[in-house]
């Protein structure tokens, strides 16, 4: 055997063995799913409204699946506004139980793609559970999760299939239609194949490995998770002159920060802060929530650069009908102690406006910003002769009435916000029908901004109002953590030990809380992020409330009852997750069963 045939042969079966490594990509058939729902859960009461899918082979089309699926429910108005399918386009269609069959027949055999596939075959598997239907073993492959791992901020602003579709020039535009969606999933799937192409990546088993590549240098500091304990805490990064580049929490100090150095951490940016740190400061906790809370107070503190949520919480804004003789509304970075009413915090200017413009469509108070005595004498603006102001300015409305407006609109801010919900939603179901769906969108925004305000200053102030809450609940080792909450802000956290005195132990937990005086307002003494973790932990399954100080109470038809529609149209909408928010997740995962 001469050396050049010997040499053939070595190569031949080099690439025999890399090609027995797995399916190459280029042979594997993939189905690319979209669908088009009423609300944004399944387990929630949401139904499919239309299914698109379809099948490719190595870049060519295979096949096409489409149907409307008829809800037998009422689409709401702000899901026809976003996918454009109407009560009557579904009339007549399928049903899910004849539609879903259909759709698993014609993806048999394949790779199951969606962009936010958990979204799209989490509502299949659950109608297919419904059906009492067996679930086929698919595959499951996410473009979203794929697009996080390959596009950078360079490439694209975000990773919704839009910008996607935009970047690799995809033939079809995305339009809330499945089986538009679909078409442009398939590019942007083609797209990334392409970019994992010349990073080595060949086969469907390489990609699931593609994003556990971690540097040398990053496994070389595994050594600096040594010494932090196994129990709950927050822990900090810090680089050589000591300045803290990141702080997290977790359950398990330990086990988190190793994994900042093995397989399990892949986010770029973490990587490079891997890179600067020199020391990690862990900082025991007793229970998981007073860890959420220190997280939150030490990023605000130390703003490290590499943690991208929650470094500026004074950075809010608010919406404030003002206490003056002829009152208005008004947009203000800080809450006062003047007996005015406040809606808030906002974490934009932007979501404020949002909100503000929901509230003057609603009530027409003057929306001018000069202080007016209770005789003014001025020329009415055009807002006035639009219709959209009751003008105190040139005396077209009288104190009483105009008082009369504000009660309502105060009413609407505290308590009871269903006369901006039926006025914006009247306005955008007459937008619909005309098809000027554009404005209508900006209604549905003015309106969710709204809502999620007043839901969010009607909880927040409810625990607010309390100079002292203390509540306990039963961990899953079986000891008691107890929580002393004043004015909304976490004062005191404490686990009782085994065989103690719970009585004693609450006694002196109360009396070396910190002390804690009310803000003005609405607004809690800390943060509204740290308060909102308070109360979701006060509202979890199992609290016991050991002691309340004042009355905490929300108002029965307040805000929050209006949230789920629209946490479901937003759900719907949702295609983006921020590239800060990277995670380990195998971008192709079989499903569990």
């Amino acid at each position: 055997m001469s050396s050049a045939t010997h040499g053939a042969r070595s190569r031949w079966e080099s690439q025999r063995s890399f090609d027995e490594l797995g399916r190459r990509l280029s042979d594997v058939t993939f189905c690319v799913v979209d669908l088009e729902t009423t609300g944004g859960s399944a387990q929630g009461g949401s139904m499919i409204t239309e299914i698109g899918a379809v099948k490719v082979r190595g870049g060519e089309v295979l096949g096409e699946f489409q149907t409307l699926v008829d809800p037998h429910t009422e689409i709401p108005p702000f899901i026809a506004v976003l996918t454009g399918i109407s009560n009557g386009m579904v009339a007549g269609a399928p049903s899910i139980e004849s539609a879903l069959p259909a759709f698993l027949e014609f993806a048999q055999g394949s790779v199951l793609v969606a962009h936010n596939a958990p979204f799209d075959v989490g509502f299949l598997q659950h109608f297919a559970a419904q059906q009492g239907r067996a679930w086929p073993t698919f595959e499951v492959l996410d473009t979203a999760r794929l697009a996080r791992r390959v596009i950078t901020r360079d490439d694209a602003p975000n990773c919704k299939l839009s910008s996607l579709a935009k970047l690799f020039g995809a033939t079809t535009t995305p339009n809330h239609r499945a089986l538009s969606d679909a078409r442009a999933t398939v590019d942007v799937l083609h797209g990334l194949m392409e970019r994992l192409g010349g990073l080595g990546v060949h086969t469907l088993e390489e990609l699931q490995t593609f994003s556990s590549r971690v540097s040398t240098a990053q496994r070389k500091k595994r050594h600096l998770a040594e010494g932090l304990p196994h129990s709950p805490g927050v822990y900090l990064f810090r680089d050589d002159s000591e300045r803290v580049l990141y702080v997290g929490t977790s359950k398990d100090l330990r086990t988190r920060v190793r994994s900042y150095f093995t397989a399990s951490e892949t986010r770029s940016r973490m990587g490079e802060m891997v890179g600067l740190a020199e020391r990690v400061v862990g900082i025991e906790c007793a229970t998981a929530l007073e860890a959420e809370v220190r997280e939150l107070r030490l990023i605000a503190e130390h703003k490290p650069r590499y943690n991208r949520r929650s470094r500026f919480p004074e950075k809010v804004h608010f919406v404030k009908l003002t206490r003056e003789p002829w009152p208005r509304l008004s947009l203000v970075k800080r809450v006062l102690d003047d007996d005015a009413d406040y809606l808030g915090p906002f974490g934009s200017r932007k979501a404020a406006e949002k909100c503000l413009a929901a509230l003057h469509d609603t009530f027409p108070v003057r929306q001018c910003s000069e202080r007016m005595g209770r005789s003014p004498s001025r020329t009415a603006c055009v807002l006035a002769e639009l219709g959209r102001c009751l003008s105190p300015c040139d005396g077209s409305v009288d104190e009483a009435t105009y008082a009369a407006v504000v009660r309502q609109l105060r009413d609407t801010l505290l308590r009871r916000p269903d006369e901006v919900v039926e006025a914006i939603n009247t306005r955008m179901e007459a937008l619909a029908r005309d098809e000027r769906f554009e404005e209508a969108g900006a209604h549905r925004d003015r309106l969710a901004a709204f809502i999620r305000a007043a839901a969010r200053t009607q909880r927040l102030s409810a625990l607010t109002r309390c100079p002292e809450v203390v509540a306990a609940r039963r961990e899953d080792d079986g000891r008691w953590a107890v929580h002393v909450v004043r004015f909304g802000r976490l004062a005191a956290a404490g686990v009782i030990p085994s065989g103690a005195d719970a009585h004693q132990f609450v006694r002196e937990l109360r009396a070396t809380a910190e002390t804690v005086h009310g803000a003005p307002g609405p607004v809690p003494a800390a943060t509204a992020e740290e308060t909102e973790k308070v109360l979701r932990w006060l509202e979890s399954p199992g609290i016991r409330l050991v002691e309340v100080d004042g009355e905490w109470v929300c108002p029965v038809a307040g805000a929050t009852r209006h949230l789920a529609v629209h946490d479901a149209v937003a759900e719907s909408r949702r295609s983006l997750v921020p590239f800060g928010e990277r995670r380990d997740l195998a971008t192709i995962h079989r499903p569990t069963r």
